[in-house]
């Protein structure tokens, strides 16, 4: 399970990137280099990394889902996820 101060950085970067996507957008096609430079690192989307909304685990992400294949192997087995059934033959 990874670190609370590492879940918070995650979120901080997504408010910080939907805070300047427009200005990040209106920049890059007038292409101003200068001020685009100058914004903060984490407001670009690339910095952001998938992770698991339950453990925070960077690796293994599923995004139609939003967990890790740990999560979701456990709450498949669980019946927690609706319309997912186990396969067996």
């Amino acid at each position: 399970m990874a670190k609370e101060s590492v879940k918070a950085r995650e979120l901080k970067r997504q408010k910080m990137v939907a805070k300047y996507a427009e200005k990040r957008k209106a920049l890059k096609a007038a292409g101003d280099w200068d001020a685009l430079d100058k914004l903060p690192k984490d407001a670009s989307p690339i910095r952001l990394h998938n992770r698991c909304r339950i453990t925070g685990r960077p690796r293994g992400f599923m995004r139609k889902f939003g967990i890790s294949r740990v999560m979701f192997r456990d709450m498949a087995s669980e019946g927690k996820i609706p319309g997912l059934t186990k396969a067996s033959w």
